[in-house]
């Protein structure tokens, strides 16, 4: 699996189809477990909200 990049709103609507799950063993996409990590824009020392970014990237968990 490549990494994707998305918006806020995309990940939301994968979320909200059920492309990506929300399961006991971790976030699912394509049957296969994966991280979500937030792109911001801004140095992380000026963060207020880490959940409050523009995009996000999704990559594959390793084992």
């Amino acid at each position: 699996m490549e990494e994707l990049v998305l918006t806020k709103e995309e990940l939301v609507e994968m979320f909200e189809n059920h492309v990506l799950e929300d399961t006991p063993k971790g976030w699912l996409f394509d049957k296969k477990v994966v991280e979500i990590i937030a792109l911001h824009e801004v140095e992380p020392k000026y963060l207020q909200d880490i959940t409050n970014a523009k995009y996000y990237k999704i990559v594959p968990k390793g084992n």
